[in-house]
């Protein structure tokens, strides 16, 4: 009976840490108790085991991934944390601050299952979330959206299971191919997921699947999961998708390596003469895309003012074709902003203005959704002593999704400009 009391106490000990948050809800702003400056976005599914997903938006919106996948996490039964001071632009040396602020809150307040731990990241987020797991063992699976590991990470046999979800349309997406390809001659459980989308935070019917493929990794795959990859792969063979065939014939092989009814769909699908085609297409469009790529860059400085307004356009209009072009298109465009995003900081960062404010023109014209375009045209705007184009700009920065208030209140061409107040909230 001493023995037993004993050992009750304990466990009541052991549990007094954890705190009692609402679950089924999506908690915008936990603060860290240790450091008041670490927040984080938090989501308890109903029915959970205490395995967490630490989540890592590229601009710190910790909440957003949390929005998109709630119906997953209660489907899978995740606690999902998502770091609203991890963002592009920070250094490793912060981000590892950020991470140990984050999972000592978390361990202390949350009951989380130390052997269900993995992490998911987009764009920059994704390198964090690579970080996160190189550098701290215990990381189970990590999940990467829109970009990989940190840069200069050579292919490896690496402690966790690693998922690429990627847009055929992501600026990224050949790099992320390379990578992939790369892990096959490693020990690294390692899988594809591509979708039909650009740079962006893939649909949740994508993010389901690398999910589900959590639980298989882990010898529990969801009852339907392998006949849902089936189903994904007869619909792509009946539309005559062979690429996408194959993609979701290995996709399921990367999982179940010696399930022979894929073996032999794939063996199919490989020796289907449209399938040799297809591929001979795709590549055609993979080295076309490097000349483009090539010829923008040659062409950066321009004095035809016409050529980059009429290349956009161009862009915008392939970028529709339902085809390798269309998804190569999407992709040059995002190289282009990706492209006028590094120029125009680099001529606001040596206060050279005039050739900044051509640069962030063509920023907002080849990606009109980003914030970031927005954001720097009206600092330009405020140097210049325009008041009324400034806050002009900074709300069509916050119409597509600013909201560091921070940096706002800190940027110095903002301070004394009264009309601006209360755009950013």
């Amino acid at each position: 009976m001493r023995c037993f009391l004993l050992l009750f106490i304990l466990q009541a000990t052991a549990c007094s840490h954890t705190e009692s948050f609402p679950t089924g809800k999506v908690i915008d702003t936990v603060v860290s108790k240790a450091n008041p400056s670490q927040t984080y976005a938090l989501y308890i599914p109903p029915d959970h085991k205490g395995a967490v997903m630490y989540c890592f938006d590229a601009h710190g919106a910790g909440v957003l991934p949390l929005n998109n996948y709630k119906a997953l996490a209660d489907k899978y039964g995740y606690i999902l944390v998502g770091s609203n001071n991890s963002k592009n632009g920070n250094d490793w040396s912060t981000t590892e601050n950020i991470w140990q602020a984050l999972e000592k809150d978390t361990r202390a307040r949350l009951e989380i299952d130390t052997n269900h731990v993995y992490t998911l990241g987009f764009s920059g987020g994704a390198k964090v979330a690579g970080y996160v797991a190189l550098n701290h063992p215990g990381i189970k699976s990590v999940i990467v959206n829109g970009a990989g590991l940190p840069d200069g990470t050579p292919p490896g046999d690496f402690p966790f299971t690693y998922t690429t979800v990627a847009g055929e349309g992501d600026l990224n997406l050949t790099d992320l191919l390379g990578y992939h390809m790369a892990l096959n001659k490693t020990n690294t459980k390692h899988h594809l997921i591509t979708y039909n989308g650009k740079h962006e935070w893939a649909p949740a019917t994508s993010m389901d699947v690398a999910f589900a493929g959590i639980k298989a990794d882990e010898g529990a795959a969801p009852p339907d999961f392998m006949a849902k990859t089936r189903t994904r792969m007869e619909m792509a063979v009946q539309s005559n998708q062979f690429l996408k065939a194959e993609t979701e014939c290995r996709l399921l092989l990367s999982y179940m390596p010696n399930d022979n009814f894929f073996k032999n769909q794939l063996d199919i699908i490989l020796s289907n003469p449209a399938y040799k085609t297809q591929s001979q297409e795709q590549m055609a469009v993979l080295i076309k895309e490097q000349n483009t790529k090539e010829s923008y860059n040659a062409n950066l400085g321009t004095q035809d003012t016409a050529y980059w307004p009429k290349t956009i356009s161009s862009l915008n209009a392939g970028a529709q074709l339902p085809s390798f072009e269309g998804a190569m298109n999407q992709r040059l465009l995002a190289y282009l902003s990706l492209m006028f995003y590094s120029v125009s900081n680099h001529y606001m960062a040596s206060h050279t203005d005039g050739v900044a404010r051509h640069f962030v023109d063509l920023y907002e014209l080849a990606d009109p959704t980003n914030s970031e375009a927005y954001y720097f045209s009206a600092i330009l705007y405020a140097r210049a002593g325009d008041a009324d184009h400034a806050a002009t700009a900074l709300k069509n920065a916050v119409k597509n999704g600013f909201k560091d208030k921070g940096r706002f209140e800190q940027q110095p061409e903002f301070a004394t400009m009264k009309n601006l107040s209360g755009i950013v909230k």
